[in-house]
């Protein structure tokens, strides 16, 4: 009796060792995974071969939409739809029409808003833009906002203005305002995951890195090889818990770079 307890007892230590031994090798790598993702990141940023930033609220500090709310005073009821889209509350397509449908501009105030309203460049973003220029990485723009209002940013970062995908507005001849470009990729959900496709289809880019603070961009990888969230003027908290590399300087960019 006594021998067949301990028989017993032997074969189901057998089970147990292997069912920890099952369990620790299912474990380890997806452990290893999640720990590393970081990693990977970094090591994609240093071996980038494009890089592609969202605009409003990363290389630049203002919201431009919500700024040109304001200077058409209909900046209230812009904000609060601003934060819905950049949170995937709502689909961006329905975010821009409501909001434009709220404000619209006619080409006089648009005009008017570019001349004496310029946007603020966020710190450390044309010295970051500057070294991806000096080894030869191509810089792109990829945003929601506006192609004019853009345009003055990307000449003060010396961004090829070919380099901007972004929305359209259309006026008519009055100059009242008529609506947006709805065949842009960018005036709809998902459309910055198309731009991206289509560059690197153009260019062979197999290390395009994208930068930026808004769920559109999260969203956007994959197809961009990987994604890194940016938070130094405002922080979505669930952008920041789902990158796996959120910074809040573009210093850090920067020095892990020249490294």
């Amino acid at each position: 009796m006594l021998s067949r307890k301990v028989e017993l007892y032997i074969y189901l230590m057998q089970i147990y060792k292997s069912a920890v031994s099952l369990v620790s090798y299912v474990s380890y790598p997806l452990m290893s995974a999640n720990m590393c993702s970081s990693t990977a990141v970094q090591r994609i940023w240093r071996q980038a071969d494009a890089v592609c930033f969202d605009v409003d609220s990363t290389v630049i500090q203002e919201e431009g939409m919500d700024e040109l709310a304001k200077f058409c005073n209909k900046g209230d009821e812009v904000i609060n739809l601003t934060k819905k889209a950049m949170t995937g509350k709502m689909t961006f397509e329905e975010s821009l029409r409501m909001r434009l449908d709220i404000i619209r501009p006619t080409i006089t105030q648009l005009r008017d808003f570019v001349r004496t309203k310029p946007p603020t460049l966020t710190p450390g973003i044309k010295r970051l833009i500057e070294l991806l220029h000096d080894n030869h990485i191509p810089v792109y723009l990829i945003s929601g906002g506006f192609k004019t209002i853009i345009t003055p940013v990307a000449i003060q970062l010396n961004v090829p203005l070919e380099n901007i995908f972004a929305n359209r507005l259309k006026f008519y001849y009055t100059g009242e305002y008529a609506g947006f470009d709805e065949n842009a990729p960018t005036s709809r959900s998902g459309g910055k995951a198309v731009v991206i496709n289509m560059l690197k289809k153009q260019h062979g880019y197999n290390k395009l890195v994208l930068i930026g603070d808004g769920m559109t961009d999260l969203e956007a990888c994959p197809p961009a090889d990987a994604f890194i969230g940016y938070g130094g003027n405002v922080i979505r908290e669930e952008v920041k818990a789902k990158s796996n590399w959120f910074v809040t300087d573009f210093n850090e960019l920067i020095e892990l770079y020249n490294q």
